[in-house]
């Protein structure tokens, strides 16, 4: 297995060999990071002055970010497998690199959401409990672990079966944060109807995931 590359998994569960120069790949994760930040950047650039309102919108454009990674990581599979061709390709042979960029985005996301407590804690706090939190807490456990088990060293030393596991798994979690919490704000804001409905095509197409058709060399 080349070093740096996702391994997928047929129906199975046996790893199917993706290659990709580990240079090229982890451009992937260098041009995703520049995007986050550039994307926030701006956003922050384009809001009103006052710090509580950047800050504001600086967590709700890595949310999106990192919502829009997730999904490419989340399906990509799956994607591959309905629609094969070169972009649907691509995005699976730069799972690894794409779900990377997700972590970095939700750090980023998760140290402004800490400024913020510290910047405005009567804003932050406001219909907010320790209890809402957990749901976001326990989402930030599975991308950890996601982290740190995405090398190639970690399924070795898993095997692929408890790898395949555990990623599945996490991914499932977070899958569940994310659709909670855009499904949750849609009675105040209609308008996260449209991300609800998203996440939930994701899963459907994820859940009726076809075998990818087998390559001749």
């Amino acid at each position: 297995m080349a070093k740096g590359i996702s391994p997928d998994f047929d129906e199975e569960g046996a790893v199917t060999n993706i290659s990709l120069p580990r240079r090229g790949a982890w451009s992937t994760f260098y041009l995703v990071v520049a995007l986050v930040a550039g994307l926030t950047m701006l956003a922050v650039l384009c809001a009103p002055p006052d710090l509580v309102t950047r800050l504001q919108v600086a967590i709700r454009t890595t949310a999106r970010t990192s919502a829009a990674l997730f999904l490419a990581a989340f399906t990509a599979s799956a994607l591959a497998a309905y629609r094969p061709g070169a972009v649907t390709d691509w995005v699976l042979r730069h799972r690894r690199q794409l779900g990377l960029g997700f972590a970095f985005s939700h750090a980023i996301h998760a140290l402004l959401i800490y400024c913020y407590v510290r910047v405005a804690p009567e804003a932050f706090w406001d219909g907010r409990s320790v209890a809402t939190n957990v749901p976001g807490t326990i989402g930030y456990v599975a991308i950890l672990l996601l982290v740190l088990t995405s090398s190639d060293t970690a399924v070795a030393r898993l095997g692929p079966a408890t790898w395949k596991r555990l990623h599945t798994s996490a991914m499932w979690v977070i899958f569940a944060v994310f659709i909670i919490a855009f499904a949750k704000r849609i009675p105040v804001n209609v308008a996260y109807a449209a991300p609800t409905l998203l996440f939930a095509v994701a899963a459907a197409l994820r859940l009726a995931r076809r075998p990818r058709p087998t390559r001749v060399a």
